[in-house]
């Protein structure tokens, strides 16, 4: 079956998570992603956080799936020559460098659209026009100017950032997008643009509630936070709000059976509102379902930590797939806190193909995720990453059309810097 964007081919110069992200979700997608490598180092990663001696980190592996690697030095001249063609053979180039680095490499985008005027450039950078659009951004540095730290943790302590990577893989997602509505465009206009994602303006987009709380606090308290039923007094901007939902539904993280030696005995709680009165019978508290301070949503804000701690009483009795399974029953929203070891041994994930093993020659069998989004005619499936050069010459030939002469005459001038075939076990 042919997947949805075979015959894009994606010129790759990401590195590290936020660009490969994107690539490598079009390259599920079917797209054919060249990356383009340092000779004899290849993107950083590869040595990155290594659990095995001399073999590619999970880091590396896990980002890069589905793609061809070349190596070419871009200060050769004849290393140049074959990124000039390689522009004029792809419709997208994705880059992460730092800001200006494309320019000092000979190829501002100018001459790119020269070059190839259908090329797309697509670019993650850490900041958008402004004070600080020439600053180096990493994750933790995008959670934090994005807002994402300043609204996580608890009211008494220190801003926290999330283990969810919302600057880099998050921008990778946005950038992906960005760049398949360009090429949706450019059926219509024939001409390739600049697609750009910052990382601070995608953290931000996916903190849009609580920009949406900053303007909420003009008009008053945000009472479906715990502090109002506290009796705290909210200050000028959007608080941390601790496992608060965040929502109209008011939600908490609470104890399950066995969290005492547990870390993941816990189990997210919504009190929706429709299902009040189940949640009553639930926990046998039958009486608030008419009593005053409790039958309704507005008067039971001010008595959340109350709820909650009862609501808490009931499901310390229960592991927390028991309490799931009940709660479940009645249409009660309610989530298990899943640890990565669960999540790995998942048997359904494993079926959809969202967690997926796959064999390196080098590492064994692995697990990674495999493509979150799932397409009815165009299934994805998940290969190996590239060992660093592995497919150098072969672009060179079937993408190219170089010769075998040509190739050896690339080889010697040192553009290559690699054997001309990586051997693979």
């Amino acid at each position: 079956m042919t997947k949805a964007l075979t015959g894009v081919r994606i010129l790759d110069f990401t590195h590290v998570q936020s660009g490969p992200t994107c690539t490598q979700l079009l390259a599920w997608f079917g797209a054919d992603v060249i990356k383009v490598e340092r000779p004899g180092v290849g993107d950083i990663t590869r040595g990155q956080l290594q659990d095995i001696p001399n073999v590619d980190s999970l880091y590396f592996t896990m980002l890069n799936h589905n793609k061809r690697s070349i190596t070419l030095d871009t200060k050769n001249a004849k290393g140049k020559e074959v990124l000039t063609a390689l522009i004029k053979s792809c419709d997208v180039l994705v880059e992460n460098f730092g800001p200006g680095v494309l320019d000092r490499m000979g190829f501002p985008w100018e001459k790119i659209q020269s070059i190839n005027p259908k090329m797309i450039v697509a670019s993650v950078k850490g900041f958008g026009p402004g004070p600080y659009q020439e600053c180096k951004v990493y994750e933790n540095v995008a959670q934090c100017t994005g807002g994402a730290a300043s609204t996580t943790g608890f009211r008494d302590g220190v801003p926290l950032v999330t283990g969810a990577q919302i600057g880099d893989s998050g921008t990778g997602l946005h950038l992906a997008l960005g760049i398949v509505t360009a090429l949706f465009q450019r059926t219509v206009t024939g001409r390739g643009q600049r697609v750009t994602a910052a990382m601070q303006d995608g953290v931000l987009n996916l903190c849009r509630v609580k920009l949406r709380d900053q303007q909420r606090l003009a008009h008053g308290p945000l009472k479906e936070y715990s502090q109002f039923g506290e009796g705290i007094a909210f200050g000028d901007a959007t608080p941390r709000a601790g496992n608060d939902s965040g929502g109209g539904q008011p939600g908490r993280i609470l104890k399950c059976k066995g969290w005492e030696t547990d870390p993941n005995a816990y189990i997210y709680f919504i009190t929706q509102a429709p299902v009040w009165e189940k949640i009553c019978d639930v926990i046998g508290e039958p009486g608030w379902k008419t009593h005053a301070d409790y039958a309704k949503p507005a008067a039971r804000l001010p008595r959340l930590n109350e709820i909650f701690a009862r609501i808490e009483q009931w499901t310390m009795t229960k592991t927390k797939f028991e309490a799931m399974d009940i709660l479940n029953e009645f249409d009660i929203p309610c989530g298990p806190i899943l640890s990565m070891k669960e999540l790995a041994e998942d048997q359904s994930l494993r079926a959809t193909g969202t967690v997926v093993e796959v064999d390196h020659p080098r590492r064994g069998k692995y697990l990674s995720v495999g493509n979150p989004i799932k397409l009815s005619d165009s299934p994805s499936d998940v290969t190996r990453s590239p060992l660093l050069g592995e497919h150098t010459d072969e672009v060179l030939r079937d993408v190219l059309g170089f010769s075998d002469h040509q190739i050896a005459e690339i080889h010697d001038s040192g553009a290559l810097a690699a054997p001309r075939k990586e051997a693979v076990e």
